[in-house]
């Protein structure tokens, strides 16, 4: 017997002739996953299997995968020949040990079962329901459950594979689904330190996005703990998004030329307007096509159609706000899900609490802020190179 794990992906089997393409990212993708463990990699029609690993690390390398987008669900199995000729002698004695292996941990009273056959392997002459039959016989004279097709407490199941081996399993994980990271283009992310914009970006790497992000740090008002809050949720992406590249950019000056020079209600609408020129030209730099937000419909002032029209016409590369429609409590729930919230709530100001306005405006008309921007426009694009020439890069 050997422990393998199964790996089924999910959307992409919908894909046509650029399959292949898709499929390789992905198998790319789970080796940078576990890039940290021994093991052997198969590659079969419509699965894959991970093989020969050391058993203290099955548990890890399950965790990771996890975490693989483009993965839609895994199992823990047991690898034996199929042995059709030889009345499937190996796949009921790995049976009667899972068999065992869930009795033992059984708190249920009169659990039932059923058994599922795939049968890919055509050579096989019996049918799927005869086979699962006789392999039912074998779990009932060894535990005392009772076979139920429809409302099941427990599923055995095997996967008899054209190889000519049999896999051997009771769960199924489900993955992190999406599609896998790099098939769909760059995005810059604005990573703030707070909950949305973690969220927002993992929900683009879902579907396949490489992620970069820009960070705008205000020292001396914001921290060096605030900077690291944003690697450490960086570094937590990273186990759905992979290497994420963060642009820390030095946004005091920039933001104390608004509050000298604009008027008060239109400052966090010009400062995201500087933030989103920023954005693009660092964006260029990795030769992203898109800006990713952690926006939300009307969740704070800057974040109304006005004032996001406002933001938006400042860069003519498209802006996903993948949280657009999504209640504060919904993105809380993802950002628990993911990791991201404890670190989130962490209690260190960034650039966008410093110099708020007690009445900032909810409803900019662009040409108004256009011409209040005016007021600061040279010096603003010397601040702006500045901050890009001392941008760090971590």
């Amino acid at each position: 017997m050997n422990n393998v794990i199964i790996i089924r992906y999910g959307e992409i089997f919908l894909k046509g002739k650029n399959r292949d393409y898709f499929e390789s990212l992905l198998i790319k993708n789970i080796k940078v996953a576990l890039e940290d463990y021994d093991y052997k990699f198969v590659r079969t029609q419509g699965r894959y299997f991970i093989e020969d690993f050391l058993e203290d690390d099955g548990y890890e390398i399950m965790e990771r995968l996890k975490c693989v987008f483009g993965i839609y669900s895994l199992s823990y199995a047991t690898k034996v020949p199929t042995n059709f000729e030889g009345d499937f002698t190996e796949v009921k004695e790995s049976l009667k040990a899972l068999a065992k292996e869930i009795n033992e941990e059984n708190t249920i009273l009169n659990p039932t079962f059923r058994v599922t056959v795939k049968r890919a392997d055509k050579r096989i002459p019996m049918k799927s329901y005869e086979i699962a039959g006789e392999l039912a016989g074998v779990i009932l004279a060894t535990v005392r459950f009772k076979v139920s097709l429809e409302k099941h407490d427990y599923e055995f199941m095997v996967d008899m594979r054209e190889n000519g081996y049999s896999y051997v399993y009771s769960k199924v994980f489900m993955g992190a689904g999406g599609l896998p990271v790099g098939c769909s283009g760059k995005g810059m992310m604005l990573l703030s330190g707070g909950i949305d914009s973690p969220v927002a970006g993992y929900m683009m790497a879902k579907r396949g996005m490489k992620l970069f992000a820009v960070h705008f740090a205000s020292p001396p008002y914001t921290s060096d703990k605030a900077k690291e809050k944003v690697i450490e949720l960086k570094e937590i992406m990273e186990k759905y998004a992979g290497k994420i590249k963060l642009y820390v950019v030095p946004f005091t000056d920039i933001q104390m030329e608004i509050h000298k020079s604009c008027p008060s209600e239109f400052m966090i609408t010009i400062m995201r307007r500087y933030m989103m020129r920023i954005a693009t030209i660092l964006a260029a730099k990795e030769d992203c096509k898109s800006i990713v937000t952690g926006e939300s419909l009307g969740q704070v002032a800057s974040q109304t159609v006005e004032s996001m029209t406002c933001t938006g016409a400042t860069t003519d590369l498209p802006i996903f706000r993948p949280l657009i429609g999504f209640d504060k409590e919904d993105i809380m729930t993802l950002a628990k899900k993911i990791g991201t919230f404890e670190t989130s709530i962490l209690p260190y100001e960034d650039c966008c609490t410093v110099f708020l306005p007690k009445s900032p405006a909810i409803k900019p008309r662009l040409a108004v802020v256009e011409k209040a921007e005016q007021a600061m426009w040279e010096v603003g694009e010397e601040l702006m190179k500045k901050a890009i020439e001392n941008v760090e890069i971590i």
